[in-house]
């Protein structure tokens, strides 16, 4: 009987290694769940704001868009969840910048932002808004719905015609929908996201229970709606996505690939999903976003980001 011959050795497969930055990257997504978990119960509850008389009109009639038309938001409440109430204008000052409306993940409430808002704050930021949607909600765009009227409200009261969002995660995806979806980009002037899966994600945990988390995973309605044209949008975008976020499958599906939208892409090395919203250099990076001036405007300021000019890609840690 004929023996045959041995094979060579088969290479190393290549697979997931516990590299010292993955280490590192996961001690500090168990230190940021554990904060987490403590803070969740003081984000249940709705963010208090100071009370306004109502107006004696709907706070859709007179808005306006920043070119002086008229608005007529296309936003519908669902069951379960209340839509904001209506408020006077507060006076606006000349350099006052847009409010920034800050928007939760999946299971999340607005308490994943405290760092983030405390970093507004000191760098000037007046008008935070955090926003908590319910967790039943079962839709992406009836979400996206929800947050054009709290945005209608948020301008009403506050004199702006626009404002800014920083959305983690699923939040991000919502505010991409109603910005791409909705006619949203008249109100919104900078989308930030962190670790959104504009792509959809392959890792959705809870796929096949929640429909809102089946909207998340690639090729579902909601991501090949936001593959449609979207031409004239006047929002611009940038994208934090995490080399290590162990939810995005693959990781590159945080990134806003469209050919009519103004996207920035920000690469942040050394940490994953969760600390996205925390991490001190993301919030300064999230900062420089939105302070960067928009087109016509004085642009000598730099952003801070470090540009690859062989890749194109942008990183900020």
């Amino acid at each position: 009987m004929k023996l045959l011959p041995l094979l060579p050795p088969l290479p190393r497969l290549p697979g997931p290694r516990m590299s010292s930055a993955l280490l590192g990257a996961t001690a500090l997504e168990i230190a940021v769940l554990f904060g987490h978990l403590i803070a969740y119960p003081f984000g249940l509850t709705p963010e208090r704001r100071p009370p306004h008389p109502r107006p004696t009109r709907p706070a859709n009639t007179g808005a306006h868009d920043p070119d002086g038309s008229e608005a007529s938001p296309r936003a519908t409440t669902t069951r379960g969840e209340a839509a904001p109430h209506a408020a006077t204008a507060l006076p606006l000052a000349a350099d006052d910048a847009p409010p920034v409306v800050l928007l939760h993940g999946f299971i999340d409430n607005r308490s994943a932002f405290v760092v983030l808002r405390r970093a507004l704050t000191r760098h000037g930021r007046r008008h935070l808004e955090s926003l908590n949607y319910s967790p039943l909600t079962r839709d992406i765009r009836a979400a996206a719905e929800l947050l054009g009227l709290h945005v209608e409200e948020i301008c009403g009261r506050t004199g702006h015609h626009r404002v800014d969002i920083v959305g983690h995660s699923l939040g991000g995806l919502i505010a991409r929908y109603y910005v791409q979806r909705l006619g949203g980009d008249r109100r919104v002037r900078t989308l930030v996201t962190l670790g959104t899966p504009h792509g959809g994600t392959a890792v959705a945990p809870g796929a096949g229970i929640h429909p809102i988390v089946r909207q998340m995973r690639g090729g579902s309605s909601v991501i090949e709606e936001l593959r449609t044209p979207a031409p004239g949008c006047r929002t611009r975008f940038v994208s934090f996505w995490s080399e290590l976020d162990q939810v995005m499958v693959p990781v590159e599906t945080a990134c806003v690939d469209h050919p009519d939208l103004d996207a920035v892409n920000v690469r942040v090395t050394g940490i994953g999903h969760l600390a996205l919203p925390v991490h001190p250099t993301v919030a300064a990076a999230i900062l420089e976003a939105l302070d960067a001036p928009e087109a016509g405007e004085d642009t000598t300021t730099a952003t801070g980001f470090s540009t690859d000019s062989s890749t194109g890609a942008t990183s900020a840690a």
